[in-house]
């Protein structure tokens, strides 16, 4: 439960903040790439620096996008176990119940 737990409050939510706080730097280094290719003399230098620039960036967000899919993937594994723990003792509450047993 305490990973669960540990999911739900930090992993995640950092997880998210990161993308938020990626979405602003990208429309940064964007501004930046596109006035570095509006002022540069040497277009071609200025076109391969964006492209370096954008195969980080997607890079960095494709890993970020995929770590926290495994997060959330993990905490709705982890979800279901304890769903599944839950149900299984409603089913024998409802046995005993319907042996006669005391509730």
């Amino acid at each position: 439960m305490a990973e669960l737990q540990q999911l739900q409050e930090f992993e995640i939510p950092t997880g998210r903040e990161a993308l938020r706080g990626n979405h602003s730097a990208l429309l940064r280094v964007a501004d930046y790439c596109e006035n570095n290719y509006v002022q540069a003399a040497d277009k071609r230098k200025a076109l391969e620096e964006t492209m370096a620039f954008t195969t980080q960036a997607l890079a960095s967000v494709a890993y970020q996008v995929g770590n926290l899919a495994g997060h959330t993937l993990h905490m709705l594994d982890l979800q279901g176990a304890a769903l599944r723990q839950v149900e299984a003792r409603v089913s024998t509450l409802g046995q005993v119940r319907g042996q006669g047993g005391i509730l």
